[in-house]
């Protein structure tokens, strides 16, 4: 009982710790489980949809959870858009350009959501690697997808609604909706 009132506590307290200081437009009913990682530049634009939990606690997790989530737009103009009703857990979504998560999405822990290599391929000049920064392509995650534990989402990347990706497959390019995908690189399984 007394772990429930706890758990309590700190949910109604990160929740609004996140929406008064980190300026995140978030809709009635979004819960931030803990405080997540965050960094935003003043113009980019980070909004999540009603009803959204964004989990950054093991605590009944049953998966482990490597890290916090992680929301950065930090780029100027970068949004990261999370619908309605969607659970996303231990997950980093980094912007440089533009994530969209549609409604009822479910992401498991140790998810990376990369729409950038975060440097350029410079085979010209291999130093400038460390100079050079890259600006990304957008991700687009339509209704109701599912992605299981410790996926890598690429930029450029598009899951159609409905669609399963299983636990360690690696996203790049498009996925057709109500599917079943796997692997690195990733396949089709199966088709509803």
């Amino acid at each position: 009982m007394l772990k429930r009132v706890i758990n309590k506590i700190v949910l109604v307290t990160s929740t609004y710790y996140v929406k008064v200081f980190f300026k995140i437009d978030s809709s009635t009913g979004t819960k931030f489980n803990k405080i997540p990682y965050y960094k935003k530049h003043l113009k980019a634009n980070i909004k999540i949809g009603k009803n959204t939990v964004i989990n950054s606690s093991n605590n009944g997790y049953h998966v482990n959870m490597f890290s916090k989530c992680k929301l950065y737009a930090d780029k100027q103009n970068s949004e990261i858009i999370i619908g309605s009703n969607c659970r996303i857990h231990g997950t980093c979504i980094h912007a440089f350009k533009r994530i969209s998560i549609g409604d009822n999405c479910l992401i498991a822990a140790n998810t990376q959501i990369i729409d950038a290599n975060g440097h350029q391929n410079c085979f010209d000049d291999p130093e400038q690697r460390l100079i050079r920064k890259d600006e990304g392509r957008e991700i687009i995650i339509e209704n109701n997808v599912w992605i299981g534990v410790g996926c890598i989402i690429l930029g450029g990347s598009k899951i159609g609604s409905g669609t399963i990706v299983a636990a360690g497959s690696v996203v790049r390019g498009e996925l057709d909706s109500n599917s079943v995908y796997s692997g690195n690189p990733i396949k089709k399984i199966k088709s509803f």
